[in-house]
């Protein structure tokens, strides 16, 4: 049944251009994680060619893309197997196997690549420990061991290392027609059981003249906002010291960023701190008078103290 599921899936109609592109498919070996970055030019790349699953593994499928070699290859190594046996059984069930690219990563750092022999040159790929990098319609072959070496020289968390892998792709040359659109995927070792929370990185620059420069600054932002998430399951065990370090990590990693100053403030405030939250609510307030409105709600939803003084001089701050 799943040889005959696999079959149906891999015959779809053909796309009619090559999505050049170049990627890289990861695990840390430090925390498990797992991931996919990639730049191309086309719009809108990471609908397409990135996937992942936490506890899993990754997969990127690209040139003349088969988004389905995505589903099927995290199903198959989800039910045991390695990534060079998943991938060599889904070439087997495509015919259209010699115009595909695909990269793929188990959960237990197996990995594989694929080029086919009609891929529009510079076409190709290579394995390190834990990794592969692919890239067709380059400028020039030596793209991806560009792209192995700065991986590897590369220090920092998994998202950090493919980041550094993409810029020295678009440092050698990069795509032939240019640049419009990146992706990075990011999920973590093992699985929650919730695939939502289980993604550390879920981000797509569709269309941009500069999408490496872009996807980077989005990744600043994403780790922000991570720390506030966990600011956030902080506050609801009413764990204030918690809340007050992780927003206080976020507003560091975001100083212009209202919405970081005014939780911080808010945790500050609660953790009974106020004189140190009076610059935050400054600078929240001065952004949008909206802020101060919000602050007149949270008490009655817990998320400040019920103290009617302490609210007067929050509102007091000018």
């Amino acid at each position: 049944m799943l040889a005959l599921s696999l079959f149906a899936l891999l015959v779809v109609a053909q796309p009619v251009r090559p999505v050049s592109t170049y990627s890289i498919v990861a695990r840390d070996p430090a925390t498990g994680e797992l991931g996919v970055a990639v730049q191309s030019h086309w719009f809108s790349v990471g609908p397409l060619v990135p996937w992942a699953e936490a506890g899993v593994g990754a997969v990127a499928t690209q040139s003349f893309v088969d988004a389905s070699y995505g589903p099927l290859g995290l199903a198959l190594m989800k039910a045991g197997r390695t990534a060079p046996e998943t991938l060599a059984a889904l070439l087997a069930a495509d015919s259209g196997r010699e115009v595909r690219q695909v990269g793929m990563v188990d959960a237990k750092g197996n990995v594989a690549t694929h080029t086919g022999k009609l891929d529009i040159p510079a076409a190709g790929g290579q394995a390190g420990k834990e990794y592969v990098v692919q890239a067709n319609l380059m400028e020039k072959p030596t793209v991806w061991p560009a792209m192995a070496r700065a991986y590897e020289a590369a220090r920092g968390d998994l998202a950090e290392r493919m980041l550094a892998a993409l810029d020295a792709a678009e440092a050698e040359g990069g795509d032939i027609r240019g640049r419009q659109s990146a992706a990075i995927l990011v999920v973590k070792g093992t699985s929650s059981g919730r695939p939502w929370a289980d993604r550390v990185f879920d981000l797509r620059v569709e269309d941009h003249p500069e999408p490496l420069r872009e996807l980077r600054r989005l990744v600043g932002v994403a780790r922000a906002y991570n720390r506030m998430s966990t600011g956030d399951d902080c506050v609801a065990v009413k764990d204030w010291t918690c809340a007050e370090r992780e927003y206080g990590a976020a507003e560091v990693m975001q100083p212009e960023n209202a919405e970081m100053a005014f939780w911080h403030a808010v945790a500050l405030a609660a953790n009974g701190r106020l004189d140190a939250a009076r610059p935050l609510f400054a600078r929240a307030f001065a952004a949008d008078r909206r802020w101060r409105e919000l602050v007149t709600r949270l008490p009655a939803v817990e998320q400040l103290p019920k103290d009617p003084k302490l609210l007067e001089q929050i509102l007091a701050i000018r």
